[in-house]
Formats: structure tokens, sequence, C-alpha cells
């Protein structure tokens, strides 16, 4: 009897990935980016992110929102850079680059600079700070360009279903107004017109916003006669409790989530965000009670859904855990100016979130166009 090797299956309506799935494994790589400074490592983040994506994305318009996070972090990094230039750095250091002439300024703006000396390790510093935030940006590009937010609609509590549908309206518009304001031009380019200008742009302009007005008049028939909007009366106590449970949760998340993210919080960060997590979930689970909708077919979470969340919780727990013995290794110093070290255990941790791009459904195959022979 022959093995037959372990592959993932082609993706399709049946066995598609749950949406949340990729939001957690893209929401571990970016916790696990907020507890290092080392380019290195958040490199290899950038690369993880990118290749799972590139291996698992379909043709949909949302998959190509990838580049332009990518665009969006190195504008990132060049703004905190030319920052850290024009506006200074209390990061002290001796290595001067270049003197910029210096504006004098009150008394009472002491503390801040525009111009003066330019250090190397003000514009290190302000580099793997720009890294860090634009690896964040990346890795949550990553999930948008992952996570079908239709299917990720579906998923979501009764509670925020109606936030959720305008999220979801606008993700949608945004593509098709890309889509007609590219149609439009390459049509007044075969007509020989031109598609710079204020002229063409207010003839390409009107088009595309009055197509935006159909659809979402469309749009908006189709959900009124859905019955969009209706909800179940529900006892004041409900709707009191559920306000506390909701609130509360939330206010828990985000000071636990910030005792993470800071050195001295790590005592009380983790129990703080467990449990805000559950009066938040308890809360979303009573105020779906005034929701009458229902769910057709709803996505099953699988195996491969938990693998894949479970490799970006791993690459987080990983990380945090080698940032609490090790933090000179995922925060090099500039102060002496020392070139940053490849730490062998939190690199291979974040080789980790590779897992998705080998146990997750492959998209459908592109159908191969045959020419005919002239």
């Amino acid at each position: 009897m022959t093995s037959m090797p372990l592959r993932a299956p082609r993706a399709s309506r049946s066995n598609a990935l749950h949406a949340g799935a990729w939001w957690l494994w893209a929401l571990g790589l970016a916790a696990a980016a907020s507890r290092t400074t080392n380019p290195l490592l958040l490199g290899m983040l950038v690369g993880v992110a990118g290749y799972v994506v590139a291996a698992r994305r379909t043709d949909a318009p949302w998959a190509r929102s990838y580049g332009t996070f990518v665009k969006l972090g190195l504008l990132v990094i060049g703004v905190r850079l030319v920052f850290s230039v024009f506006l200074g750095s209390p990061i002290p250091g001796s290595h001067t680059l270049f003197t910029l002439p210096e504006v004098p300024l009150p008394d009472w703006a002491q503390g801040v600079r525009i111009g003066g000396r330019v250090k190397a390790e003000q514009l290190v510093f302000a580099l793997y700070d720009g890294a860090k935030l634009a690896t964040l940006l990346i890795c949550v590009g990553a999930a948008n360009a992952l996570a079908n937010p239709a299917r990720l609609l579906k998923s979501l509590p009764g509670a925020l279903y109606e936030a959720g549908v305008a999220v979801v309206v606008a993700m949608t518009f945004a593509p098709n107004m890309v889509a007609d304001v590219v149609r439009l031009r390459t049509a007044r380019r075969l007509r020989g017109r031109p598609t710079g200008g204020v002229g063409a742009v207010l003839q390409i302009g009107l088009p595309v916003l009055e197509g935006a007005l159909e659809r979402s008049v469309a749009v908006a028939a189709s959900m009124d006669a859905r019955g969009y909007g209706r909800t179940a009366p529900v006892p004041p106590a409900v709707r009191h409790t559920t306000t506390v449970l909701t609130l509360g949760g939330l206010l828990g998340v985000c000071t636990g989530a910030y005792g993470l993210l800071t050195a001295g919080g790590a005592a009380y960060g983790l129990p703080v965000l467990a449990t805000g997590v559950v009066a938040a979930l308890a809360g979303l689970r009573l105020g779906g009670r005034r929701s009458v909708r229902t769910r057709y077919r709803p996505d099953e979470w699988g195996v491969r859904a938990w693998l894949v969340a479970g490799s970006g919780a791993a690459v987080a727990a990983l990380t945090i855990w080698a940032a609490s013995y090790d933090p000179a290794a995922l925060h090099p110093g500039v102060v002496p100016l020392v070139a940053p070290e490849f730490p062998l255990w939190p690199a291979a941790s974040v080789l980790v979130g590779l897992l998705p791009a080998f146990v997750a459904p492959a998209p459908p195959a592109s159908p191969v166009v045959k020419e005919t022979p002239q």
C-alpha cells in the first residue's frame, strides 16, 4: 500500500480557509514585530508574510492590496528618517554625518530644534523605529490580501454585523472604482484623447462617480429587500449587561495590550488581556440577540484553520519569550553604534509563520488560454 504525500487541496467554496484564521496569523506576526527592532528579524517577518501571500492569494481585487501596504511601509520609513534629520532626536552620539542650518526658537520651545547636527546614531534609531512600524503595516496588508472580506463578514458576531457590512461595502467599492478609472483611461487612450490634466480628470471622474452612485443604489435596494436593519426586542437588563460587558472588555483588551507592548507591564498584561477578551466575547454574545439574521452555509473552523492561526500565535509567543531572556539580541543598541546580531532561536521561531504556505488550501489555478495557429 503506497502512501500519498500530504498536499494542500485546491481552494473551493466548501474548503476555503476561515478568514479569521488569516487575521489571527497576521496579528501574530504583527505582535512579534512589535517586540523587536532588530532589522534582520523584521526583514524575516516581511519575507515570511510576502512568501505566504505570494503562495496563497487569489486573483480577487482585495488580494492586490499587499503591494500598496509595502509601499506604505517604505513611505513610513522615509518619513521617519526625514523627521529625524530635520527635527533632531534625543539620541546622543559622536558620529556626526553633516550639519544643517539650525533655526533659532524661542525660550518656550526648549527641547525642540529644527536643523543642527545630524548623527549616525539618530538615523539608525529612526530606521529601526520606522522599520518596526512598517512591518506592522505589512502584516496587516497580508491579512487584507488573504482574507475574503465577504466571508469574514459571515463569521462576525451578530452584534457587529451592521458595522461589518459598512466596512465590507467600503472595501468592495474601492477596488471597483479603481477598475473603473483604469477602464476609462484605457478607453480614452484608445480614442486618442489625453488622459492627464484637469479636463481629463473631470471627464473621467464624473462617469466613475455616476457608476459608484448606481452601485450604491443597487446595494441599498438589495439590502432593504433582504430586511437589513431589523432587530429583535430584548429586555432592558440584557441591553445594560451587554453594554457593561462590551465596554469593560474592550477597556481590558486595550489595557492588556498596552501592558504586553511595554517592558514593565508583562506581569499584568496577559491576565488583563484574557479577562477583557472573555468579557468582550460575552458582551458580543448577548448583543447578538438583537440580530434576527441567519447564516447560510457558515464557514467551518477546521484543522487547517487551527494550524494557520496557531502558527501566528506560536511566532508571537516565541518572540515574546525570546525578548524576555535575551532582550539585547532583539533590540540592537545604537549608542554605541553596533551591528545588529542574528539571533538563531528567534529567527527559527519566525520561520514557523511559513506553515500556512503549505497547509492552507491553494488558490484555484488560472485558466490557460490556448493560442490557435494562424
